[in-house]
């Protein structure tokens, strides 16, 4: 006969870090995934290292400075000859940023990676004011090189059944037969 442990029993790894999972990670979590891993090697490289607990709103803005480098979205500088303009003719010396469509979706997956790791909401350095406020900034300085103006999505409203199959039937013209009395 076999003795059974008694005892507390270990809390469970968070969701994108379980290996006894027989489905792959979503796309959003294996990419959420390699976003923590790399920001996890940026503040073991930061001069001196930093631990997670005294990363600040400052050094997320340091990290997303740092990833700039790596961009791929031309941002005309107001010199420019083709500031505002969404299509310019020619190449130019402008720099290449990363686009702010692509740092708000980074901040937003390191922010739930860090709650997920054991990160207190309120302390969330991703949340910080100081993020919100450079990529509002980032948002807007892109939107006037590209000379297109950023507009909030509207939120499509859900249709009823009946109106939905309403609207997705084309009108047919059918004879129906009289009804008999």
């Amino acid at each position: 006969m076999q003795q059974s442990r008694v005892g507390p029993t270990p809390p469970p790894p968070p969701p994108f870090l379980s290996l006894s999972s027989s489905r792959a990670p979503s796309r959003y979590e294996a990419q959420k995934r390699r976003d923590w891993n790399t920001f996890g090697q940026y503040l073991r490289n930061h001069r001196p290292p930093l631990a997670l607990a005294r990363c600040t709103g400052q050094h997320v803005l340091d990290f997303v400075r740092y990833l700039d480098q790596f961009g791929k979205t031309k941002v005309h500088l107001p010199a420019c000859p083709f500031f505002g303009h969404p299509h310019p003719p020619h190449p130019c010396p402008c720099p290449l940023r990363q686009a702010w469509g692509s740092l708000d979706a980074l901040v937003g997956r390191l922010r739930a990676a860090f709650e997920e790791n054991g990160g207190r909401p309120e302390s969330n350095p991703f949340g910080a004011r100081t993020v919100r406020l450079y990529l509002r900034e980032v948002r807007e300085t892109q939107a006037k090189a590209r000379g297109i103006a950023y507009e909030k999505k509207k939120r499509k409203r859900p249709q009823s059944d009946a109106a939905a199959a309403i609207s997705n039937t084309s009108v047919h013209h059918v004879q129906l037969p009289a009804a008999t009395l």
